[in-house]
């Protein structure tokens, strides 16, 4: 699934990333934007939940809040804050319809009107969205509209369960392992080789999320460069042996 997204990373492309919760739709949001030409630019994320009589609130998190505030500044809203880089809509199926109205004007215009302003100004961001929601069931129930989602699915990413793409793996250890340790201003740690045994043998029922915080726990437990297994958690590091299968014996009568 990430050798799709490097193929669509390089492009301008609007994207909507599909999948259920814990499936690292956030992790393939980020690594299209590192892999673009607006990898430079900011990445803001924004949270999109419905609000009963009223438009949805949008909420920036991580990257965007210092986005938050330049925008609120500067009344030049959050889309052209981000200019020059790649927005972040989640649970884009959370929106209101006034939201979608607006979002769909924003796709079609390339251009927004900041709240409390007046006059369009021009925007230059890519829009990467995701949901854990059916679209085409909401469209169909009257909850979406039908031309922002096709405005939104230009490239379609739909990610499977974690123990479906086991390919995946590596890759989301590499980005994790290193997003650890810029957290905390050490060396990147590695795996021993059983203990990258264990971790593609796991199904990962918790899916990218299950698996990022068992490689922070085990980077924690860690005092040298290598990962032990014994630093996994037991769940999912426990060998699981096949149960024993009784041989039942068929008694044979004596000769007469």
């Amino acid at each position: 699934m990430l050798r799709l997204a490097e193929q669509v990373a390089p492009t301008e492309s609007t994207v909507l990333i599909q999948g259920e919760s814990g499936t690292g739709k956030e992790v393939i949001a980020r690594y299209l934007h590192e892999l673009s030409a607006r990898a430079e630019g900011l990445f803001p994320l924004a949270q999109l939940r419905r609000a009963a009589g009223e438009l949805a609130r949008i909420r920036a998190v991580r990257a965007c809040e210092g986005i938050v505030h330049r925008a609120v500044r500067d009344k030049q809203g959050l889309f052209a804050a981000a200019r020059g880089g790649t927005f972040f809509l989640d649970e884009i199926g959370e929106m209101s319809p006034a939201t979608q109205v607006k979002l769909l004007r924003v796709l079609q215009e390339r251009e927004a009107i900041p709240v409390g302003g007046t006059e369009a100004i021009p925007v230059d961001v890519r829009v990467v969205a995701a949901t854990n929601r059916d679209l085409e069931d909401d469209i169909k129930r009257g909850r979406f509209r039908t031309d922002l989602y096709y405005r939104l699915n230009v490239i379609n990413i739909h990610l499977p369960p974690l123990r479906d793409r086991r390919e995946d793996i590596p890759i989301f250890v590499k980005e994790f392992l290193g997003h650890i340790a810029g957290e905390r201003s050490e060396g990147t740690k590695a795996l021993a080789p059983e203990t990258e045994e264990v971790i593609m043998a796991y199904d990962w029922p918790g899916n990218v999320r299950e698996l990022e915080n068992a490689l922070e726990r085990a980077v924690t437990l860690t005092k040298g460069d290598v990962i032990p297994r014994s630093a996994i958690p037991d769940r999912i590091s426990e060998r699981k042996t096949e149960p024993l299968v009784r041989i039942g014996c068929t008694r044979i009568p004596r000769s007469m």
